[in-house]
């Protein structure tokens, strides 16, 4: 239920508007000063306040700077009987979400708070969205220092720029995402989107739905028509994580789709145009494959113009003591923990394990040791959580 606070001096207004919006469903609360309004706005947790400007001890002009100047974003709608146009303005360019004069119009009331409710819920949103993508961002850096990741970096520097088609090969867990990601990032594509399909968590019988979409009635639970991911991904980066896992059926389509340029959606017959840039990835030998007939040679040939090979973990135990620390102090912020440490002999004792789940079991065993271990984890507390191979 939205919460909404009152502030105004005559006692008539704080009850009339206080009845009418308990009414409507909205849990209200109402004080008789501006020093009480703003302590109030500060604790309550409030979706909008209304003000009234002209109050003793503190008006609400000065609520509403102090409210600003302390990082309140909550919409405030201040109120008047004595308002006039550049009192509107004032306030507005102040911060105030609206101005409404006195005698109060239900309506309009209503409204403003419909619309403020909606603001606050793209606002939300938008700080979401941006959270996700810093978070993403900051988790798509490879970290490492060892030849074999500096030598990734320098091919993903050379090839990003260009359209060319890259091949990422390496065990699962290895990091073959953030390679696509950075090449995405690096690209001149990068405000495009990024989609990722990983074509071995869909069912055979659904993947050419995802990649090229379907039109309505194509199948029995086509109740719309939907695009597939070449579509979303046009004028952007197209990730097909796990290419080995692809049906036949699927690998001809896709074949298609990169010798032309254009897809059509399942059910239908409009080809239509597309410009992705495909980068594909799989923890198989897709020669061997093509050896035994599960994989298209000349879609190989198609996708791998550029192959980047990313090593397992256990080939490049240099980079675990960056890779920990970094693990620990993004996973201390995720889970709200206060920073934690490894000690030197703690992160020895890492770089002797055998990491055969790579970089995804490394993450896993950092985010047990917080979560388990003190503010300082040993060599002895590694011995204990992590299970020997």
């Amino acid at each position: 239920m939205p919460r909404i606070l009152i502030i105004d001096d005559e006692r008539s207004i704080r009850r009339t508007l206080q009845e009418i919006l308990e009414f409507e469903k909205y849990d209200v609360e109402a004080v008789e000063d501006g020093i009480a309004g703003v302590n109030e706005a500060k604790s309550g947790n409030y979706d909008v306040i209304f003000c009234d400007i002209k109050m003793p001890q503190m008006d609400g002009m000065e609520v509403l700077a102090k409210l600003r100047n302390d990082g309140l974003q909550t919409p405030i709608i201040m109120i008047s009987g004595h308002g006039n146009i550049e009192t509107a303005v004032e306030a507005i360019k102040n911060g105030a979400y609206d101005f409404i004069e006195k005698p109060l119009d239900l309506n309009r009331i209503l409204v403003t708070i419909k619309n403020a409710l909606e603001k606050n819920s793209l606002i939300e949103e938008t700080a979401v969205l941006k959270s996700q993508i810093k978070k993403q961002i900051a988790n798509s850096n490879i970290i490492g220092e060892s030849k074999p990741i500096l030598a990734i970096r320098e091919m993903i520097t050379k090839v990003a720029a260009s359209d060319a088609r890259v091949m990422i090969t390496g065990p699962n867990g290895s990091g073959k995402e953030l390679v696509a990601r950075q090449l995405h990032e690096q690209s001149n594509r990068k405000k495009a989107p990024f989609i990722e399909v990983n074509c071995a968590a869909i069912p055979s019988e659904l993947i050419e739905s995802e990649l090229f979409g379907h039109e309505k009635g194509a199948f029995t639970s086509a109740v719309k028509t939907k695009q597939g991911k070449f579509e979303l991904a046009d004028g952007g980066t197209l990730f097909l994580d796990e290419i080995g896992d692809m049906s036949a059926s699927a690998q001809a389509k896709v074949l298609r789709a990169l010798q032309e340029n254009r897809i059509t959606r399942v059910g239908g017959e409009k080809d239509i145009k597309v410009n992705p840039r495909v980068v594909a990835a799989t923890n198989k030998d897709l020669r061997q494959m093509i050896e035994e007939g599960k994989f298209r040679e000349d879609l190989y040939h198609r996708l791998s113009v550029i192959v980047i090979e990313v090593p397992s973990l256990n080939e490049r135990k240099d980079d675990i003591p960056l890779l920990a620390n970094h693990f620990i102090d993004m996973l201390c912020k995720e889970h709200g923990m206060p920073a934690k440490k490894f000690t030197d002999a703690a992160l020895k004792e890492l770089q002797n394990v055998n990491w055969t789940g790579n970089i995804r079991e490394l993450r896993n065993i950092v985010e047990r040791l917080i979560i388990l271990c003190g503010n300082t984890i040993s060599d002895k507390d590694v011995k204990t959580f992590v299970p020997s191979k």
